[in-house]
């Protein structure tokens, strides 16, 4: 890794992430089909209701994702900030909605989807956001809706080359992201590490429980102290 990449303040970093993936796009669409996700989001699928709305949080060129929840006959919407990638989705999955929206800052309403997708884009958020970013998943999924996210497999943070532009990746340890996810007001479904496309990630399935708010409340106090340290 550089000394130049090493430099890249806290404030850039989603400048290179959003940067990197429009240029890109193209070349990391024709990857996408070799990550065969079937098992996970027909498992994820079959805990929704029927016409359920779907939220594809980082949905990219839209593939395999997006178009999978269209023919499984949800509504869905998709979000990114990378306008290339929109550009692609929009033509990949046109019966799908897709907005440009940064994931940090969700304004959907409260209890807005039955069932929310994260697939290879919370890596790219300073893992000191992730909290806050379950705690809004769980503000816009119904009660006993269903999440379906991929984190790192291990702890990690690094600015680097990436398909030959310059991407940021961070994430805690599959404990601690556990952690995170019950305590924004999860109930774990499974949490397992796969490998797909030749990659290993770490996945969890959560359904949203709406908790009491004061014993919640308590609970994100405690893990953002922690974050701190």
């Amino acid at each position: 890794m550089s000394t130049e990449m090493e430099l890249i303040a806290m404030a850039d970093r989603e400048r290179v992430v959003r940067k990197g993936y429009d240029e890109i796009a193209e070349e990391y669409q024709s990857n996408r089909e070799k990550f065969d996700h079937g098992k996970e989001l027909k498992e994820f699928a079959a805990l929704l209701p029927k016409n359920a709305k779907v939220l594809d949080v980082g949905c990219g060129a839209g593939v395999p994702v997006a178009r999978f929840l269209v023919e499984s006959g949800f509504d869905v919407k998709g979000i990114d900030f990378s306008e290339n990638m929109l550009k692609l989705a929009r033509k990949n999955v046109p019966e799908a909605v897709f907005i440009k929206k940064d994931m940090n800052k969700l304004d959907f309403a409260e209890n807005s989807f039955d069932g929310l997708t994260v697939f290879y884009s919370i890596i790219h958020v300073p893992r000191e956001k992730h909290l806050s970013l379950f705690e809004s998943f769980h503000r816009i999924l119904k009660p006993e809706g269903i999440m379906l996210v991929c984190m790192g497999p291990d702890e990690w943070e690094a600015t680097d080359e990436y398909l030959g532009t310059t991407m940021f990746w961070s994430q805690y340890s599959p404990e601690k992201s556990l952690r995170l996810v019950k305590n924004a007001g999860f109930q774990i479904i499974y949490d397992q590490t796969l490998v797909r496309g030749g990659e290993k990630h770490y996945w969890i399935m959560a359904r949203n429980k709406k908790q009491h708010k004061q014993s919640l409340h308590k609970r994100r106090l405690s893990d953002r102290k922690e974050a701190q340290q």
